[in-house]
């Protein structure tokens, strides 16, 4: 089955994982995914993540969760297939100011909204997290 936004089904996928009170959601893996997971764990909102090569790669999230209630809020996508947001490093918003994460694809890789203003870097902003 073709997606049309599949960066928008992962955000999905953990939001509605995490509503359920999972521990884990499974999802097709991508190396675009697989940055997005890696920013989401140093920043502290996922436990861990691993990649599966088998017939299908496919990537496992470990969800955290604190006294019981999700770490992660909301996620919700800003740059969409039919609608793409670009932004320069001067006006990257500051999400739930600065209590959240803006996700940002740089020419030198996806990062945090912080490490793109430190490295004086825009791009397209994929998503928030709080």
């Amino acid at each position: 089955m073709s997606l049309s936004d599949p960066i928008g089904d992962m955000l999905a996928r953990i939001k509605n994982a995490q509503v359920r009170n999972h521990s884990k959601v499974l999802l097709p893996s991508s190396k675009f995914k697989a940055k997005i997971a890696d920013v989401l764990k140093s920043e502290g909102y996922i436990i861990d993540y691993k990649i599966n090569d088998e017939k299908k790669p496919s990537i496992e999230i470990n969800l955290k969760y604190n006294s019981g209630n999700p770490v992660i809020n909301t996620i919700e996508r800003i740059s969409k297939p039919g609608r793409r947001i670009f932004s320069s490093a001067s006006s990257l918003p500051k999400i739930n100011n600065g209590l959240g994460i803006a996700i940002i694809s740089t020419p030198q890789g996806v990062m945090t909204d912080v490490d793109a203003r430190k490295k004086k870097l825009g791009g397209e902003i994929i998503c928030k997290v709080f």
